[in-house]
């Protein structure tokens, strides 16, 4: 009777443990951007204008409660609410939370958030706008040059749209548009747009678009197949983006995703503008998940002997009907 007695109390110990760890501002606020975004605690700094070893000792404090996990990339630690939080604890979150909206220190706390993940988006912008020249043989000094893999494309359905997400200067659109209806190519980079236009230039069926992967100037279920090659890594929020994608995606349409295997290549950040180090099976099996797609497949890729960066991944996903 004991033992049934203490398990009975466990919660209830634990969801006063969480709801004692609410009742400072500071935590709150963490919470707050936490909820939204993952952020470095340097990151948290400049956004709190508090000092890093308050920060710590905070986000210590709702680590050890389970409000936030910890997510190591290379040398760096990121920091973001609790994805699986509990019944008792995620509606306690969404009561307290309700009644912050008119607090003092929100607005603020979202303007200096923003532009510190503006200036995470900048990094990798800079890097294109400087490097939109020698992209190609960039990446294919990195991953490799094997293009066999073209005459699968004879395999696309000839009616299908397809999205090239992150198009960079039109290579793999140029490659697919004689096998399907139509390529939308996407990017954010004027420079990149520009290389691709004059690739593109005789391809009647392929249409250039500037915008970003977070909100895509793409219908909803206008595409057939998207295809985001070597380029997640960029963007600050990949669950976001293939969010966005799925969004864009006709039902039954299919999302492709080639990119790097989880790796520490730290050099990469400052070298290429790389925002993320690689991703693990796990973090895009969640990510697909949440953007309601379905039938993930995850597959490693062997290495190419000539190329010089991390291992790749090609990954795909359904929408359902």
């Amino acid at each position: 009777m004991d033992t049934m007695i203490a398990r009975a109390a466990a919660p209830t110990r634990d969801l006063l443990s969480r709801f004692e760890s609410l009742g400072d501002e500071n935590r709150l606020r963490l919470l707050t951007l936490l909820d939204r975004n993952e952020f470095t605690v340097s990151e948290l700094v400049s956004v709190l204008q508090l000092p890093q070893s308050t920060v710590s000792r905070h986000l210590k404090v709702l680590a050890d409660d389970g409000w936030v996990r910890r997510r190591h990339e290379g040398k760096t630690r990121f920091y973001r609410m609790e994805g699986a939080l509990e019944p008792g604890a995620r509606e306690l979150w969404q009561v307290t939370s309700g009644t912050l909206t008119d607090a003092r220190w929100v607005a603020d706390d979202a303007e200096r958030a923003e532009s510190v993940l503006a200036e995470r988006r900048d990094r990798a912008a800079a890097f294109f706008s400087e490097s939109s020249a020698e992209w190609d043989a960039l990446r294919d000094d990195l991953f490799g040059s094997d293009a066999r893999f073209a005459v699968l494309f004879g395999l696309l359905d000839p009616e299908w749209v397809v999205g090239d997400l992150g198009a960079g200067t039109g290579t793999l659109a140029n490659m697919i548009a004689p096998f399907v209806k139509r390529v939308v190519a996407v990017d954010r980079s004027p420079e990149m747009l520009a290389a691709a236009a004059v690739r593109l230039g005789e391809r009647d069926n392929v249409e250039v678009r500037e915008g970003e992967l977070e909100s895509l100037p793409v219908d909803d279920g206008e595409l057939d197949l998207a295809v985001l090659m070597l380029v997640l890594h960029f963007t600050v929020e990949p669950g976001r983006v293939i969010a966005e994608a799925a969004r864009a995606l006709a039902p039954s349409g299919r999302l492709l995703v080639l990119d790097m295997r989880a790796h520490e290549r730290e050099e990469y950040r400052e070298t290429m503008g790389h925002l993320w180090l690689g991703f693990t099976e796990d973090q895009m099996r969640g990510w697909t998940r949440l953007a309601g797609l379905e039938g993930y497949r995850h597959l490693p890729l062997a290495p190419e002997p000539e190329a010089s960066g991390p291992a790749l991944f090609a990954a795909t996903a359904r929408k359902r009907r």
